[in-house]
C-alpha cells in the first residue's frame, strides 16, 4: 500500500517524485519500459524555453515560466549540466519582424524579461554564422539548455535515495477506484494499492485516465526528427536558434547542446502510432533544408547519428492537469515546453492535492541533493591521477571516442536509477555516443554489465525487453552441432 504511485518515469514524473519525496510519505513510480526516461524525455530538443512563445494566460505559459527561472538551482542540486546561452527567434522579411514583435508581446505578459528586436548587425554579432537571408531576431537571453535525459535520471535518482521505490518493466493494464484507494493492476497480474494516483504516462496518459474512468481528454503522438552532429561541429553556433513558429510547433532549430553537439530539428508529424520512432528521408531532407536557411555551411559530414522522438499532444491545446476524481491526478499532454516546465509541473501538482484537502506532512531529513557525475575527460592531470590513485578503473579508457572509463561505467551501474543496458550507460556516460557509435566500445560494456548483474553476457540487452545483442556462444553452436 502507497501513498502515491506515480506511473511514468519520464522527466515530469521523475520531477513529481523527487517533489513529493520532501515529504513523510510512501512513494512508488512505475515504468513500463526497462529503464527511466525512455520516452519524450530522451528524445527531444534539450531547450528550457524562454518562455515567450507560449498563449499568455495559458498553463503553459504559467508554468515554463516559473519552470525555467528554477531549473538553474534545480541543476545545480542534481549535478546537472545547464547552460543558459540565450535563443534567437529568426525572421526573414518585414512581415516576419511584426511576427516577432507580437511574439515579443506576448513574452511581455507572461512576465519574461530581457527579450528584444535586433537586427541584422547585432544578429552577426552574436552568430558570425547566421544565413545572409535573415533580417531580424527576437533575442531571449533567458533561454538555456540542459540534458533532459540526464535530468530525469537525476530527479528520479534522488527522489530514490530519499526512499522512493521505482518498479521498472511494470506496464499499467487496469486502475481500479476502490474506497479511499485504487488498485493498479500490472503486467504480471500483481495488483499495487495507492491512496493517490498520479498520471504522467505521456503518449499513453489518456489510456491510463481511460482505466480510471477519465475520457475526457485525448492525446496523439507527433513526430519529431533529429540529427546530431559531432563535437566537432558545436562551435558553429552558441545560441539556440528558432524561425517564426506555426501551429505545428517552434519549427526547426539549430543549436548547441551541453555536451558540446550540435542538433538540428525536429520536423512534426502528427500521426496515431504511438510506437512509430521511424525517421525517414522526407524528414532529413526538410530538416537540411530550414537549417540552411538559418545558418551557412553547417557540416552536415560530421553528422554521427539521427533519431525520433514522440510528444504527447493533448486535445484541448494547453497542458493537462487536473483531478477528475478524488486521489487521480492526470499530467498529460506534456508537449513542449514541457522539459522547461517540469519542476514548476511538480509544485502545481502537489499545490493541487493541497488545495483538495490533501495534507502533507514535510521531512526533517530530504536531501535535495546528488553528487555530479565525475567527467574523466574534463580533468586536469592532477585531478585524475588522484582519482586513479583512489580507484585503479578510472585508469582505463573504454570509450575512445568520448574518453569514457571503465570507473565512470561501473558507477552508472552501481548508481540510482541504476543502468542495466548498453543504452542505460550510454545515456549516463555517453559511452557509445561518439563517432563510432559503440563499434568499439560495446563488447567490453556488455562485459562490465554482465559481471555487474551476475548474468550471462548473452542475457545483456540494447535497450528494451527483447533488444538482446547476442544470441548464443559461437563455438558453442558449432560444437553442438
Amino acid at each position: 500500500m502507497y501513498d502515491v504511485v506515480i506511473i511514468g518515469a519520464g522527466v515530469v514524473g521523475g520531477m513529481i517524485a523527487r517533489k513529493m519525496a520532501e515529504y513523510k510519505l510512501k512513494i512508488c513510480i512505475l515504468e513500463k519500459d526497462s529503464d527511466v526516461a525512455m520516452g519524450a524525455t530522451k528524445a527531444n530538443s534539450a531547450i528550457v524555453h524562454g518562455g515567450f512563445d507560449a498563449k499568455a494566460g495559458s498553463l503553459k505559459a504559467l508554468l515554463n515560466k516559473r519552470g525555467s527561472d528554477m531549473m538553474e538551482d534545480i541543476c545545480r542540486e542534481l549535478g546537472v549540466r545547464y547552460r543558459r546561452n540565450g535563443s534567437l527567434v529568426l525572421g526573414y522579411s518585414d512581415e516576419d519582424k511584426k511576427t516577432l514583435e507580437g511574439i515579443m508581446e506576448n513574452g511581455i505578459k507572461n512576465g519574461i524579461e530581457g527579450l528584444e528586436i535586433i537586427g541584422r548587425e547585432r544578429i552577426k554579432e552574436l552568430e558570425p554564422n547566421i544565413s545572409d537571408s535573415v533580417e531580424w531576431a527576437l533575442y531571449a537571453s533567458t533561454g538555456a539548455i540542459v540534458c533532459p535525459y540526464g535530468l530525469a535520471e537525476a530527479a528520479i535518482g534522488n527522489a530514490m535515495d530519499n526512499g522512493v521505490e521505482l518498479k521498472l518493466n511494470h506496464s499499467v493494464r487496469k486502475i481500479k477506484k476502490l474506497e479511499n484507494k485504487f488498485e493498479i493492476c500490472v503486467d504480471n497480474e500483481k495488483s499495487i494499492l495507492a491512496k493517490t494516483v498520479i498520471n504522467a504516462a505521456g503518449i499513453y496518459s489518456d489510456e491510463v485516465a481511460g482505466m480510471a474512468g477519465d475520457t475526457s481528454f485525448d492525446v496523439h503522438p507527433r513526430k519529431g526528427e533529429y540529427i546530431l552532429l559531432d563535437r566537432e561541429a558545436g562551435d558553429v553556433v552558441s545560441h539556440t536558434l528558432f524561425t517564426v513558429p506555426t501551429k505545428m510547433g517552434k519549427g526547426i532549430l539549430v543549436s548547441p547542446t551541453v555536451h558540446g553537439n550540435l542538433i538540428l530539428g525536429p520536423t512534426a508529424v502528427d500521426g496515431e502510432d504511438k510506437e512509430n520512432r521511424k525517421t525517414e528521408r522526407e524528414g532529413f531532407d526538410k530538416i537540411i533544408a530550414e537549417s540552411a536557411r538559418m545558418v551557412k555551411n553547417i557540416p552536415l559530414n560530421l553528422t554521427i547519428t539521427s533519431f525520433c522522438g514522440l510528444r504527447s499532444v493533448g486535445s484541448t491545446g494547453d497542458f493537462i492537469i487536473n483531478m477528475p476524481m478524488r486521489g487521480f491526478v492526470n499530467v498529460a499532454g506534456i508537449e513542449s515546453p514541457g522539459l522547461s516546465a517540469s519542476p514548476a509541473i511538480a509544485e502545481y501538482v502537489v499545490e493541487l492535492l493541497e488545495n483538495n484537502g490533501f495534507k502533507f506532512a514535510k521531512r526533517d531529513d530530504f536531501n535535495p541533493y546528488r553528487e555530479s557525475v565525475e567527467k574523466f575527460s574534463e580533468m586536469t592531470e592532477e585531478e585524475k591521477n588522484q582519482l586513479i590513485k583512489k580507484d585503479p578503473s578510472y585508469g582505463k579508457i573504454v570509450c575512445r571516442c568520448e574518453n569514457v572509463t571503465e570507473g565512470e561505467i561501473l558507477k552508472a551501474i552501481r548508481t540510482n536509477p541504476k543502468a542495466t543496458t548498453l543504452d542505460g550507460v550510454k545515456r549516463r556516460t555517453r559511452a557509445q555516443m561518439g563517432r563510432c557509435q559503440g563499434g568499439f566500445c560495446s563488447p567490453y560494456i556488455m562485459e562490465l554489465i554482465s559481471k555487474e548483474l551476475g548474468i550471462p553476457i548473452e542475457k545483456v540487452k540494447k535497450s528494451s525487453n527483447e533488444a538482446y545483442i547476442l544470441s548464443g556462444r559461437t563455438k558453442e553452436d558449432v560444437h553442438n552441432a
